[in-house]
């Protein structure tokens, strides 16, 4: 049977299976799971709602009977939604986010909530209330932060897609790690509302966060991508592609590099139209920006130092947005010579579990140089800050078995355009049957 979203869908609306059937089996994964992705899990309301769709006359929409998982800082009403902090342990929300709510009007069923690190605010998952998320690839590795859960649930199969967010790589990086697909959509295209980073939040998204779908092809992203009201428009005959690949500001690890230009040369080959133009702004300029920008949005739980001077009062923050206006601007100029950008979602694969210190203290050691962990994600803020779409696509393995992904980036409003260019990569790639930890690539004996 098929393991996508789009194709439980259909079995469910041609009756080859029941949604309480496939609520069943995707339950029983999540319970002989050790990867601890889905961390709170409703089984005896999602069982309840896959019995009543399976007695309607009709599919209620595209999404019928579909068992999904919702990252654990977007609200679902009656269920558990913590944020991964101990000062929500027990918080049940009254209502839905917006767009878990257009999730379920869809047909979908919400099986549970996948794990978080404590505020979203790491590329680890790991959080005092439900402890540490593994990598299905690797369970010695992190499946990478802040919809670590999310990934893992979704590669391990324990979810056909999950609702998860992102402000500074927590689709994209994920993603990556865990050899599956997602999207950032583009800035204000959809309600963000719901979100949880701190105590009393949901009522306003915090500047430049997303909420978006993490599944296992690209159709799914543009199937969930309708249901949560991105537009869409028309999609290039022929794409114009352009590749920023590299950046001594951020070196992108050999291993990364080598998957990366191998997929940009089958492209090609395969009568691609790609350049390499330099971009608008400097790689500099605009993690600069995003630091500014994200460091003001994530405050509330940042000490009163945490906070750039640049983005302390409301007067900098004015000025470093007027910054990012024009950034968005010129790139937007750029954009009309170009339909997608292809770019790294990181300077390297997933990496060992690391819960020494924080995400400010810890560092990496890539090709034999020592990186602080934020430096090696600067692709992902790059796109955050110019509010952009990103598609990350599996586009192979490293020598030692880890998913690589690749950023698909769009102008804005063009989020379509980045979802139809993963697809046709994928097809040209024709890797997407060998990108799943499920269908046996597993490593760490497992």
């Amino acid at each position: 049977m098929a393991t996508d979203a789009r194709g439980l869908a259909r079995a469910v609306a041609t009756r080859s299976v029941s949604s309480r059937e496939l609520v069943t089996e995707h339950l029983a994964r999540i319970a002989a799971s050790d990867l601890n992705a889905v961390v709170t899990v409703d089984a005896a309301r999602a069982l309840a709602e896959a019995a009543a769709l399976d007695a309607l006359p009709e599919p209620r929409g595209p999404l019928h009977g579909v068992p999904i998982t919702v990252k654990d800082a977007i609200a679902t009403a009656g269920l558990r939604t913590t944020g991964g902090s101990p000062e929500l342990a027990h918080h049940v929300p009254e209502s839905d986010a917006p767009a878990v709510a257009r999730l379920r009007a869809a047909g979908a069923v919400v099986l549970g909530k996948t794990n978080v690190p404590t505020w979203c605010g790491d590329i680890q998952t790991y959080n005092p209330v439900f402890g540490t998320t593994h990598n299905p690839w690797d369970v010695t590795r992190t499946p990478g932060g802040s919809s670590g859960g999310s990934a893992a649930a979704v590669a391990d199969g324990l979810s056909a897609f999950d609702l998860a967010s992102d402000i500074a790589g927590s689709i994209r990086i994920p993603a990556h790690f865990c050899g599956v697909y997602g999207l950032k959509p583009s800035v204000g295209v959809m309600p963000g509302e719901g979100y949880v980073d701190h105590v009393g939040a949901g009522a306003v998204p915090p500047d430049g966060n997303v909420l978006g779908p993490i599944a296992r092809s690209a159709d799914d992203l543009a199937l969930v991508m309708s249901v949560l009201g991105v537009p869409t428009g028309p999609v290039p005959t022929t794409f114009r592609v352009a590749t920023w690949l590299d950046d001594p500001s951020c070196r992108v690890g050999n291993e990364v590099a080598t998957v990366l230009g191998r997929t940009v040369d089958t492209l090609a080959t395969a009568g691609m139209r790609i350049s390499t133009p330099p971009p608008p702004t400097t790689f500099d300029e605009l993690w600069a920006l995003h630091l500014d920008m994200v460091l003001a949005a994530v405050a509330y739980n940042l000490p009163e130092n945490g906070v750039p001077e640049a983005t302390a009062t409301h007067r900098g923050w004015l000025a470093r947005a007027e910054d990012r206006a024009r950034a968005r601007s010129a790139w937007s100029r750029w954009f009309t010579g170009y339909d997608v950008l292809l770019m790294p979602v990181t300077a390297m694969p997933a990496f060992p579990h690391d819960q020494e210190g924080d995400i400010g203290s810890r560092s990496l050691e890539i090709d034999g140089e020592t990186r602080p962990h934020m430096s090696t994600i600067g692709w992902c803020g790059l796109i955050s800050v110019l509010g952009l779409p990103s598609v990350v696509m599996p586009v192979g393995l490293t020598p030692t078995g880890l998913p690589v992904g690749m950023q698909v980036v769009a102008p804005h409003g063009h989020d379509h355009v980045a979802v139809a260019f993963a697809k046709a990569a994928a097809n040209i790639l024709d890797i997407e049957d060998r990108m799943h930890p499920s269908n046996g690539l597993r490593l760490s004996g497992r």
